[in-house]
């Protein structure tokens, strides 16, 4: 058996996220050591590492977003690396480079990397440098709403408004008309300052009914860089992903191939090393992909092409933190099967606002090609503090199809009792026809949400009607 990457790591996250590193950590033989709010004392991944750390109240900014205490932390314990998961630190290059300063290796991409992609103005420029495509846009971010402008009239209307940094669709607008530029643009800058602490914007093109495709890769400190295949993330809300699928429907073999490549040729121009992402919109009238951003971290949506793959994404990461090879080539990955990812989510189903609260009766699905990743438990509460995701289902089949209907058996076997849940949603996505079609886009989750809440209204005025 190989002797384990790290003696110790701490994983600077919690939930469902912090339990996945714990297990790969745990499957290599290294220590873990969880950290935890005070909200989070009686968390699942706080049960279940070798260790613990208390780094502060329920706010994230005081606990899990608090680099001082993070840090602290680990020096106390001994941990030897840091593993940040997604969101919260996993992209904040500071961060990374205060770990380096203290003889922490950072389990994730080299702080020169995370800068120059972190920064999607600069990543914009460095992918049409390497010959990938590009949505048409401005060169420079900024803050001139003036000069934006300028920048979008070039283009024609519709377009997108941006942040520099950071994601999740925070202070993202389509503007249809050039009267309300002003306006959008000043939100926006607004809402990125206060999220990211850095107001820089810049615009793009607007493709209507795109459909956002992600290509995984993973690369080495020896210049190997593979893909591991790509996702289709265009069932989205609000511009945040609700469910994912591997291999993207519809899509031309040519069309399949270019991106990948495309996606690897950027990932090595950079010297990219560490699991990562490169984010495209695909037009579906033409297939022709554009390159949006790429995120350089490990994804919530990773267990769907862990499964079709059979590899452990988390895993590799780690060894190649640790300083080793890559341990298979680009002619040993293949895909089997298709999978499906739905995130579960406590909410309510009606106004997606958060149900946090206690969990009365816990029954996750199982059998064969099922997976679930969560970190709750029956009497688990739920604190009100963080992200509403609560779990993950993931499922393969054969054919696309097949997992559909796995997909929806899960859902029905599924028991999250004492919250609410956005479970039926799912539902109603996996079975309307166009979703079962593979006709996808980022725009079909609000056409089935209004026509839902249509449907609602006019049998509401029939009810009304037989009263009278």
């Amino acid at each position: 058996m190989d002797k384990p990457p790290f003696k110790k790591v701490l994983i600077a996250n919690r939930g469902e996220i912090a339990l996945r590193v714990i297990r790969a950590c745990h499957e290599l033989g290294i220590t873990t050591v969880a950290v935890h709010s005070t909200a989070d004392v009686d968390a699942l991944h706080v049960k279940l590492a070798n260790q613990s750390v208390c780094i502060g109240p329920p706010p994230p900014n005081e606990s899990y977003l608090n680099v001082s205490a993070l840090i602290s932390a680990a020096v106390a314990t001994g941990a030897e690396a840091i593993h940040p998961g997604y969101g919260f630190l996993s992209e904040n290059a500071s961060f990374a480079e205060i770990c380096g300063q203290c003889g922490i290796t950072f389990i994730g991409p080299k702080v020169r990397t995370m800068r120059l992609m972190g920064d999607k103005a600069r990543a914009r420029r460095m992918a049409i440098k390497n010959d990938v495509p590009t949505v048409p846009g401005s060169s420079n971010a900024g803050t001139d709403a003036s000069e934006a402008l300028k920048e979008a009239e070039k283009m024609g209307f519709p377009v997108l408004i941006k942040a520099s940094a950071g994601g999740g669709g925070r202070g993202m607008k389509i503007v249809h008309d050039p009267a309300e530029f002003d306006r959008l643009f000043n939100q926006a800058r607004r809402e990125v300052e206060a999220a990211f602490n850095d107001p820089s914007l810049y615009v793009e093109k607007y493709i209507a009914n795109a459909r956002h495709v992600e290509v995984q890769l993973i690369g080495d400190s020896f210049h190997n860089v593979i893909h591991l295949g790509e996702r289709d993330c265009s069932m989205q809300r609000r511009y945040q992903k609700v469910l994912e699928e591997t291999p993207a429907p519809l899509i031309r073999p040519e069309t399949r191939r270019r991106m990948h490549e495309s996606a690897v040729a950027l990932a090595r121009a950079i010297g990219y090393s560490s699991c990562g992402t490169i984010e495209f919109l695909v037009d579906p009238a033409t297939e022709q992909f554009y390159f949006i951003e790429m995120n350089t971290r490990l994804q919530v949506e990773h267990p769907v092409t862990e499964m079709v793959t059979l590899t452990d994404v988390v895993k590799e990461q780690i060894w190649v933190a640790a300083g080793r090879e890559l341990s298979y080539s680009q002619d040993q990955v293949a895909q089997h099967g298709h999978a499906l990812e739905c995130r579960i989510n406590a909410e309510d189903p009606r106004t997606f606002v958060p149900s946090p609260g206690e969990i009365i009766g816990y029954h996750p699905p199982g059998g064969p090609g099922v997976r679930v990743d969560s970190g709750i438990y029956d009497r688990y509460r739920i604190p009100p503090y963080y992200d509403s995701l609560v779990a993950k289902i993931i499922v393969r089949g054969q054919n696309r199809q097949e997992a559909i209907q796995k997909m929806i058996v899960a859902l029905d076997e599924c028991i999250i009792g004492g919250i609410k849940t956005n479970m039926d949603l799912h539902r109603r996505i996996l079975k309307h026809p166009e979703f079962c079609a593979g006709r996808v886009h980022t725009r079909l989750l609000d056409a089935i949400l209004s026509a839902s809440e249509e449907s609602k209204t006019n049998s509401a005025a029939v009810e009304t009607g037989k009263g009278h």
